[in-house]
């Protein structure tokens, strides 16, 4: 035991458990604060989770994990939960995550399932504590500053101009006007592929929902499927993106006359609107806090946003600057 915080775990979840001095294995540490801990008794394993009050209030994990349970999606079981010393028991989805076994013969497979799961998420819009944060105007600003203030700012130097400017303020206007005009539901905000868990049954257990808001119809969608961790064809992107489209349709979730092309656009530009966030937090944790391996995932969406804005005509010259301002300063670093 390295720390004061793990030690004070061991000794809770032996309390909670009946288990003298259960071995703590590391999980993982997130992008966040919390740390994940495999307990064990050597037959029998929980999740030991460490989520300090002062940095990450546990309220909100639980309070979501109560109403996704209740709407039918596949969460982790909380035993036991102590939020005053930012310490929970939960049970354990297992070691797989389903980026590690995502291949061009099962994707579709996979993500079929994994979009499957979204309506019922969607219907979540509040919680024992309330209704969820909305995905506003305000942090949809403060999350697309991320790549101006810690991608282009603290990682690439770029010599910010009255241009730049210009044309990164146009961007931003068009990125937040696609989000707010789509059909605000539940959002996961964080549904991609290191989330998703692959069960002993290959259900998919879905973890790491704390952030959740009401916000754009399309988000989880276009996390999943256009994943910052893993690329696939845009034909089988399309797809499945239309096939969701469709089953919402049927099930009276989405207008009727929500055709493609309107559906295809909110999904696109939601899409750059993520990856421009995602960008500017890899930065961050690289500088920030220390994680310089997040840097290795910046080049995948920096694609992103060079090919899916060629689509556009509106994004002609957001696309130019991107060119000739952003992706050179990467590649010359």
């Amino acid at each position: 035991m390295e720390d004061k915080r793990e030690l004070a775990l061991q000794a809770w979840c032996e309390s909670q458990t009946g288990v003298t001095q259960p071995t703590l294995e590391v999980v993982s540490g997130d992008a966040s604060f919390r740390r994940y801990f495999r307990a064990t008794n050597g037959r029998e394993s929980l999740i030991a989770v460490d989520c300090p009050p002062d940095k990450e209030p546990m309220e909100p994990f639980l309070a979501v994990a109560e109403a996704y349970r209740d709407a039918g999606v596949t969460v982790p079981e909380v035993i036991a939960a102590d939020t005053e010393h930012g310490f929970m028991l939960q049970s354990d989805f297992g070691q797989i995550l389903l980026l590690s076994k995502l291949h061009a013969r099962n994707a579709r497979q996979f993500y079929e399932q994994a979009l499957a799961a979204l309506p019922n998420i969607m219907d979540v819009t509040n919680t024992r504590k309330g209704d969820l944060p909305k995905f506003d105007k305000a942090l949809l600003e403060r999350e697309l500053g991320l790549f101006k203030d810690w991608l282009l700012g603290t990682h690439l130097t770029i010599s910010w101009q009255p241009e730049d400017e210009r044309i990164w303020k146009d961007f931003c206007d068009k990125m937040i006007s696609n989000a707010l005009s789509q059909p605000q539901v539940g959002v996961h905000r964080d549904y991609h592929s290191r989330n998703l868990m692959l069960l002993s049954d290959d259900r998919i257990g879905i973890i790491d929902f704390q952030d959740a808001v009401v916000g754009p119809i399309t988000y989880d969608a276009v996390s999943l499927l256009r994943d910052c961790y893993i690329e696939w064809p845009d034909e089988l992107v399309d797809e499945l993106s239309d096939r969701l489209r469709q089953h919402l349709i049927e099930t009276n979730r989405l207008a009727a006359q929500t055709g493609l092309a309107q559906w295809q656009q909110w999904f696109d530009l939601m899409g750059m609107q993520r990856h421009t966030k995602a960008a500017g937090i890899f930065a961050r944790l690289a500088h920030r806090d220390k994680k310089p391996g997040y840097l290795q995932d910046v080049p995948r969406t920096l694609g992103y946003l060079e090919r899916v804005s060629q689509r556009y005509s509106e994004l002609k010259e957001y696309n130019a600057w991107l060119n000739e301002r952003v992706l050179p300063a990467w590649e010359q670093q």
